[in-house]
């Protein structure tokens, strides 16, 4: 299991686009993908999961990745929230 900690920068949180980014991208992955906010777990693989977590800009999750690809998982999705899942 891998974790990493990373900041939303997204101006209007993960809304429903990039929300549906991260999940897509997170299925591509064969680990359990998940990330904790205030001590809540979500299913990065689902996107009612990760809506309903209401993450907005500025909020720290963590990231938690446990598998066969964990590590590649981490990285990736690490840059593809750090780069604003496509906005």
């Amino acid at each position: 299991m891998v974790s990493q900690k990373v900041i939303i920068k997204n101006p209007t949180g993960l809304h429903l686009r990039p929300a549906g980014i991260l999940c897509k991208e997170a299925m591509n992955f064969k680990s359990l993908i998940t990330f904790q906010y205030r001590g809540n777990t979500a299913n990065a693989k689902s996107v009612l999961s990760v809506l309903g977590a209401c993450i907005k800009c500025g909020d720290e999750i963590e990231l938690v990745c446990e598998g066969e690809d964990e590590e590649k998982a981490l990285a990736y999705l690490v840059q593809m929230i750090e780069d604003g899942l496509g906005e």
